[in-house]
């Protein structure tokens, strides 16, 4: 008699599938409360920085120029007060083999797939990680499956999300596409079931350590040049694992001392898993649709413990509106010649804005690009927004309704940014913790897995577990 495939019964087999797909057994860093052996779970791997390094190298992955983007400093520097305006520069990702820092995350999980002996790699993914590991896969002779959520229910997909399916069977991969819904995980747990293939999760240990190495790159680069490290490093957040990973690089290169800020596209009000959503928003990746739910709850991924946890290594957290990263897609690719896809313009057109708070002398680094094509280009995200009824205007940044209206700034000094409350995102987390856990008493163990989670302290645990009534 076959398995059961219903869609209830393929959930609940779910860490069983997992297990078998990641080859790690993720109970033995649980504790049985809300707290796990995190450093622990990374150490997973069984690989040093320099190990990676080295993996990444052979498939030419790595290595990347940055680059001082002296005009853009300078008009910033007009709209700062007198002697502000930090210098700014960008760590140029689009170099990798598939055109973003995700290579760095597939070199690593294709590499310990072909170790292990799967015959092929299976990741689930609207973004350029489903070409990066389609292209790392190709590199370590595996096969590739690709699972998109691609279309709404009338069959209507986002320009650059079927750009990125194009480029994904470019590489030679299977690209299996989506409506939008809860059928992606179920999908993509029967492929892991049905393949036996390795899941080259985002999630994973492997794939957050290779971020480690971008990180790692920014410091020594650095040090290098210009002798210190960096004083601001922004990063695009989504699931947080593009942060965590570069942060963790940054601590094991010992730049302590440089402050990490996410930067994230404003969707609010839009819902990812809604229908009539789905095509209302400009960006596929890199918006408070991923970056928020993921910050509060880092293991709703497709691993039972996600490795992306941005909330320990998050100094700041901002948001830009979409109009402002359209218009700083275009100033880069004007007064910089650089011509660059729009998930590394997010950070960017927040590193404009915070430059223009810090002294001259200074140095802000936006950590990645991501390479840009016929779909991921502005004209036809722009035509597309106007096809689903949204508007597009000149004017404030800050009017702009996510869903009803584009908003480009009427000149560079209209570029803003909007504080995203830490203290209230870290609140959510241990909320979520508590409800998933369903604990009744927090132990002296999960308050510090909790303070560490959250970048915080016991004491400010503590004060939110009293609002909440629980005992400790």
């Amino acid at each position: 008699m076959g398995r059961d495939m219903s869609y209830e019964a393929v959930m609940s087999r779910n860490s069983e599938i997992m297990k078998r797909a990641v080859g790690i057994d993720y109970s033995h860093f649980e504790s049985g409360g809300i707290a796990f052996d995190y450093e622990k779970m990374m150490r997973e791997t069984g690989y040093t920085l320099e190990e990676i390094e080295k993996i990444q190298r052979e498939t030419g992955v790595g290595n990347t120029p940055i680059y001082e983007l002296k005009n853009l400093t300078r008009l910033a520097r007009k709209f700062a007060p007198a002697g502000k305006g930090a210098r700014i520069f960008i760590k140029d990702e689009a170099c990798n083999p598939s055109g973003s820092f995700k290579a760095r995350r597939a070199a690593t999980s294709c590499y310990h797939a072909k170790k292990l002996g799967y015959e092929g790699v299976v990741t689930a993914t609207s973004g350029n990680y489903g070409a990066a590991v389609a292209s790392q896969a190709a590199m370590r002779g595996l096969k590739c499956i690709v699972v998109q959520e691609c279309y709404d229910s009338k069959g209507v997909g986002q320009p650059e999300i079927i750009e990125k399916a194009r480029k994904c069977e470019a590489y030679g991969a299977e690209v299996v596409q989506l409506t939008v819904g809860p059928e992606l995980f179920y999908t993509f747990l029967v492929l892991l079931e049905e393949t036996g293939y390795f899941n080259a999760s985002l999630y994973t240990p492997f794939g957050i350590a290779g971020v480690e190495t971008l990180g790692y790159e920014i410091s020594m680069q650095f040090r290098e040049r210009e002798g210190r490290d960096p004083d601001i490093v922004v990063v695009t957040n989504a699931g947080g694992g593009n942060l965590t990973g570069t942060a963790r690089g940054l601590i094991k290169a010992g730049a302590v001392d440089t402050k990490v800020v996410g930067a994230s596209v404003n969707l609010r009000g839009l819902h990812m898993a809604s229908d009539t959503h789905f095509n209302r928003k400009s960006f596929t990746t890199g918006h408070t649709g991923f970056g928020i739910p993921f910050a509060t709850w880092p293991d709703r991924s497709d691993v039972p413990r996600s490795a992306a946890r941005p909330l320990r290594y998050m100094d700041r957290y901002v948001m830009v509106n979409q109009g402002s990263v359209f218009f700083m897609t275009e100033v880069l690719a004007q007064l910089e010649g650089l011509e660059r896809g729009p998930a590394g313009n997010t950070s960017l057109a927040a590193a404009f804005k915070l430059a223009q708070e810090m002294d001259e002398d200074q140095i802000i680094v936006v950590q990645e690009t991501e390479y840009t094509g016929a779909g991921k280009h502005i004209q036809p995200q722009l035509t597309f927004a106007k096809e689903n009824g949204i508007e597009i205007i000149i004017g404030d940044p800050s009017e702009e309704i996510p869903g009803q209206n584009i908003i480009l700034p009427k000149d560079p000094g209209y570029i803003s940014i909007e504080e995203v409350d830490l203290d209230r995102v870290k609140r959510s987390y241990i909320r979520n913790c508590l409800q998933n856990t369903k604990v009744d008493k927090v132990s002296e163990e999960d308050l510090k897995f909790l303070a560490e989670d959250t970048k915080s302290s016991e004491g400010f645990v503590k004060k939110v577990l009293d609002e909440f009534g629980v005992e400790y």
